[in-house]
């Protein structure tokens, strides 16, 4: 049974230690490493480069259950039965910017994302929930579904990450940044030292 959502095909993937140590900047550029590696919210730093409000069109809201839905091995510390959210993050003006894929416990999805429509960092923000965002893993790798939806030929960047909330797993989440990010960002350098290989 072929995923249900937008897992890349990595052509190279990396661990936490690598992503705490960051890349050389001959592999990945500073602004993209902030970008990937950083712990801020992607919403807020997709709105300042792009100077518009980022927009969601959330495409899917699908119970899972227990099921690990192919997702990073990590899901299973986000307690089940869970729900997988898939939105595009784009410009108010329709420039798709990235995808995200997400999992939530199912009890508690509708606690923190009252509002569907809205990112979750603005959601979360309307609550003044107290989160950590811990990143587990980046990807460059191939999407057929991506290139037809971003409009822009692969290879892609993409990560996936945890949050916590008072000491426990709330979601996991794995994005993937369109290449359009390019015009502010600079050139997405391919990674040249051999392929991480890690559990997803």
């Amino acid at each position: 049974m072929p995923c249900a959502w937008h897992a890349l095909n990595p052509l190279w993937q990396a661990g936490p230690s690598l992503v705490q140590q960051g890349l050389p900047h001959d592999q990945m550029a500073p602004a993209w490493q902030i970008l990937l590696l950083g712990d801020g919210s992607p919403t807020r730093h997709l709105q300042l480069l792009t100077r518009e409000p980022t927009e969601v069109d959330v495409i899917d809201m699908s119970r899972v259950g227990m099921d690990l839905d192919d997702a990073p091995d990590i899901i299973r510390v986000v307690p089940g039965p869970r729900v997988r959210r898939q939105v595009w993050l784009r410009t108010a003006s329709g420039q798709r910017l990235a995808y995200a894929a997400s999992w939530w416990e199912a009890s508690h999805v509708d606690e923190y994302l009252q509002n569907k429509s809205l990112p979750i960092w603005a959601s979360l923000a309307r609550l003044r929930t107290e989160l950590y965002r811990d990143i587990q893993g980046i990807y460059f790798g191939d999407s057929l579904a991506l290139e037809a939806a971003f409009g822009q030929p692969g290879p892609f960047w993409g990560r996936h990450y945890l949050f916590w909330h008072r000491g426990k797993p709330l979601t996991l989440i794995y994005e993937v940044f369109s290449p359009y990010l390019t015009r502010y960002l600079g050139p997405m350098q391919r990674p040249t030292q051999p392929q991480i290989r890690q559990e997803r």
